[in-house]
């Protein structure tokens, strides 16, 4: 092969879009600056960020790596002034003056003795010298084992695992998945993301967005100083090099390393990828005009996608789909006969404008407008034929990946009466929302299976055609955080689950919702039902793989609706429609086995003895004793000693 080809074998060097080529990388003028003499010896590369997979057919799989002399990311669209080289990749940064040459093998075995897959690319600081191939003629619903090195040498990387999905006809009986969102890196360590790697429970990774954080995380949106955890760079990020040095700063979290290296990843991203509250046009803090554009340090709103783009494309295991525009991320995997899995894009490709926090009142009011949409036309076309293909098809269940929360929330506990609902989800696009829900009833589709993210709480609701009606159509997981801030604050459990039980009361359709722990949720799917399991991590202050689990859900074949009892009629943290709490504060070392009840657990036991001391004493309100616990046990105290 020539130098040509083993450039085009690395996919970054193409444009995330596949009819703009122009967003590629010009490989003419990358082997122009080719000087062999200068080529890095295998001693002075590393592979710096581990390894990963994603995007898993039938027959294939992506894999992804990083191999570099360097640990930062390449600087190429800051501005140059002076004496600088012709070819410059900023201060202090080595641009590549010949490829970098890495080969990669799959096998069955981790020893490698059969090589079922492998090939040879190039890499270079024009794609920050990340990696990302195609590895081809693999077997269905089969696990592998993959590896990448630098040619002709020993410096291998670390050892990868990957599977491919069932053929697209293929009977299936089980696969587990693990659904995740909202990742905050100064708030705290990714340790619900290493958990189903220790427990082996699951098959694949559904990352519905909010991988990374466009914020300072200095103290603007969460301070890591207190737990060594400042992303670099450390500002508001907006150029090329912000994205790719924040998607690294990332990819240094060890639980987040340790889920790409053993589990195929599908994603799609969110706001935060870009900046927040992002739309077609905008986002809260950053628009398309001459204001912005000077208080933004010289960047548009198009420019800053492009960068994030761009760097997300480099940085993540994802393929190059059929796309129709630059920014297209949506698309379907099927699974066997099992289900259909179509990760939409409710942010970036073609929302109408969202709450910007100045407008509330005008989304409020324009909220139900028939024009409006949260995915633009062609995707919602393509969104509702999928549907009815899947449906025609006789796949068992369709999954439905969307960045935020789907069903109606009557939130006024919290916002008020004037504007009672969260307008950046889809309760700020009824008519979007409508015309879903429409489709599947019009067409009698059901087993749907929303899963959502965004909010950084948890919520489960059944999902009916109309609102208040009797026609169910499905159920909504959605979870909350990997790190991001709960809604209801840094308090406790207890004021966190009275929260929830004002937010249950005021909407019917919603049978349970938490507001306190970070964590992640497990589908369980087979041909006759779907189970769902809700973890929360105990701490995210430290690295640990302790979780606990919080609540169970069961949608039984055809039932389009949660199997009653509810969550088995008990759940650990919460509000559960026609339930009960139990709270144990239970917790898994999912490295161990071990169960343990946690530090806040043994606190919260040891208020409730206190509070039994006094109300055996002075048996008033339990409110009341919660207040003023302390002072009564003196009292407490000298009763007891007179006895």
């Amino acid at each position: 092969m020539d130098v040509d080809t083993y450039f085009c074998q690395n996919i970054n060097y193409r444009s995330p879009s596949a009819h703009h080529p122009g967003l590629g990388i010009s490989l003419h003028k990358v082997n122009k600056r080719n000087t062999p003499d200068k080529r890095f010896l295998p001693s002075e590369l590393n592979f710096t960020h581990g390894v990963a997979s994603g995007d898993p057919y039938s027959d294939s799989v992506i894999l992804w790596t990083r191999v570099s002399p360097q640990y930062d990311s390449v600087d190429d669209n800051g501005v140059v002034m002076g004496d600088v080289p012709l070819y410059y990749h900023g201060p202090e940064q080595t641009v590549s003056t010949a490829p970098i040459c890495v080969e990669y093998k799959v096998s069955l075995t981790s020893d490698f003795q059969v090589v079922e897959s492998g090939g040879k690319a190039y890499t270079s600081s024009d794609v920050d010298y990340t990696v990302k191939v195609e590895a081809t003629g693999l077997k269905a619903f089969t696990r592998y084992y993959y590896q990448f090195n630098v040619c002709d040498s020993d410096n291998k990387s670390p050892l990868g695992r990957t599977k491919t999905v069932p053929m697209v006809d293929d009977k299936v009986s089980q696969v587990n998945v693990a659904v995740y969102s909202c990742a905050n890196y100064p708030f705290g360590f990714f340790n619900a993301y290493g958990n189903p790697v220790r427990k082996d429970s699951v098959d694949y990774v559904i990352h519905l967005g909010d991988y990374i954080y466009e914020y300072q995380g200095n103290g603007d949106y969460g301070n890591g100083a207190p737990i060594g955890r400042i992303p670099k760079p450390e500002r508001v990020i907006h150029s090329l090099y912000d994205f790719r040095e924040r998607h690294a700063t990332y990819r240094s979290d060890l639980d987040l390393q340790l889920s790409h290296a053993n589990l195929p990843w599908i994603a799609t991203w969110d706001d935060h990828e870009v900046a927040d509250n992002t739309y077609r046009d905008g986002a809260s803090d950053i628009a398309n005009n001459e204001a912005s554009f000077i208080n933004d340090g010289g960047f548009s709103i198009d420019q800053v996608k492009m960068n994030a783009v761009r760097a997300y494309f480099e940085w993540m295991p994802i393929r190059q789909v059929e796309m129709d525009d630059n920014l297209r991320i949506w698309r379907s995997f099927s699974i066997g006969s099992l289900f259909d899995l179509m990760m939409l894009d409710t942010r970036q490709y073609d929302r109408s404008i969202t709450d910007l926090y100045w407008n509330t009142d005008y989304i409020h009011a324009i909220s139900d407008d028939a024009g409006r949409t949260l995915m633009g036309p062609r995707q919602e076309s393509w969104f509702y034929n999928t549907l009815s293909a899947s449906a025609a098809r006789g796949a068992a269940w369709r999954l439905i990946g969307s960045q935020t929360v789907f069903s109606r929330v009557n939130q006024s506990v919290v916002y008020g009466n004037v504007n009672p609902y969260n307008y950046d989800q889809w309760d700020g696009y009824q008519a979007n929302r409508n015309r879903t829900l429409h489709h599947l009833s019009k067409n009698n589709i059901g087993n749907n299976i929303v899963i959502s993210g965004d909010s950084h709480a948890n919520w489960v609701s059944d999902l009916l055609a109309d609102y208040g009606g009797n026609e169910y159509l499905g159920v909504e997981f959605a979870g909350t955080a990997i790190s991001s801030p709960p809604p209801a604050g840094e308090r406790n459990v207890p004021d966190a689950n009275a929260e929830s039980d004002r937010l249950s009361a005021h909407n019917p359709e919603l049978q349970w919702n938490e507001m306190w722990y970070r964590g992640y949720f497990e589908l369980q799917i087979t041909q006759e039902e779907v189970r769902a399991l809700f973890f929360g991590t105990p701490t995210i202050l430290n690295r640990n793989p302790h979780e606990i689990p919080l609540a169970n859900f069961t949608v039984r074949k055809d039932e389009n609706r949660l199997q009653r009892p509810v969550g088995g009629g008990e759940v650990e943290s919460g509000s559960l429609k026609d339930g009960k709490l139990a709270l144990k504060f239970l917790a898994n070392n999912t490295e161990t086995g071990e169960w343990f009840v946690t530090e806040e657990g043994k606190g919260w036991q040891r208020e409730k003895q206190q509070v039994s001391r006094c109300v055996k004493y002075f048996p008033f309100p339990l409110w009341m004793m919660r207040w003023d616990c302390e002072l009564w046990l003196i009292i407490v105290g000298w009763f007891e000693g007179l006895a």
